[in-house]
């Protein structure tokens, strides 16, 4: 987290230490493999973080306490805070230790951390945030692309297309999947679209994992792809945005079934 050279407050919620929740238990070294230990301690911290165990304000354990439940070194403790801090999650200061920052402060356009927000208890949460993402985004990356697209983008995407089609089982599908929509925000021509849309690819995993296991009509689902890609392939640019509506309106659809 950038320094601005200025001392902050200690959070108001920041008084006493939380202790460890009771879902907390003393690993074995197996647990965290190699020279990813330090990295694997990140990303249990930061999920217990993004699912609501330690609320923003909530000081952490110290270096000792995770030391000791987890069975690991110290060193391999402080760099996990640095990760964490690194991604906004936390904020740390001598003789108070390490807190967790306000939610409007996390980098959620960190490849863990959106990973980890997608696997929260708050799953309809988490999908209408990345819903609300591309109905800003894909309409008109889909018309640009249209527009911009090369004859090897295009077969990018028509590919996905096709391997979505012929698809036999789940993880099959949603990464061909993923990868057609990825290959679309390339195709529009506009770089900031690019990283952009590498670093939602996991959270476009989760909503395309649950939407294709809520749709009991795969074939409507295909069906709404192939419209955007034949917009895209014929450079219609207004029916590859319309055709992307409908089939963001369809997703918004089992989404709102899956409440009910």
């Amino acid at each position: 987290m950038p320094n601005d050279g200025k001392s902050r407050k200690r959070p108001a919620k920041a008084e006493a230490v939380v202790g460890a929740p009771t879902a907390f238990r003393r690993a074995d070294a197996a647990h965290f493999p190699g020279s990813s230990v330090h990295a694997s301690l990140a990303s249990e911290i930061g999920l217990r973080i993004v699912r609501g165990d330690y609320p923003p304000g909530a000081i952490l354990p110290n270096e000792a306490k995770w030391s000791e439940t987890f069975n690991v070194s110290r060193s391999a403790v402080r760099e996990a805070i640095k990760m964490l801090m690194a991604k906004s999650l936390l904020a740390s200061r001598p003789k108070i230790g390490s807190w967790v920052e306000p939610k409007e402060r996390w980098n959620l356009l960190d490849r863990d951390v959106l990973a980890w927000y997608a696997t929260a208890p708050d799953r309809e949460a988490f999908l209408r945030t990345v819903q609300e993402f591309r109905h800003i985004i894909e309409p008109e990356a889909s018309a640009f692309a249209a527009i911009r697209r090369s004859e090897e983008q295009m077969g990018e995407i028509s590919q996905a297309c096709r391997e979505m089609g012929d698809a036999t089982n789940l993880q099959e599908r949603t990464r061909a999947d993923t990868r057609f929509h990825l290959a679309i925000l390339r195709a529009s021509g506009n770089d900031l679209l690019v990283p952009l849309g590498v670093l939602i690819e996991s959270a476009l995993d989760h909503l395309f994992v649950f939407v294709t296991r809520e749709t009991s009509d795969q074939r409507r689902a295909q069906a709404l792809h192939e419209a955007i890609e034949k917009n895209i392939r014929l450079r219609r640019p207004g029916a590859a945005r319309n055709a992307v509506h409908r089939l963001l309106a369809n997703t918004d659809d089992v989404i709102g079934r899956s409440r009910r």
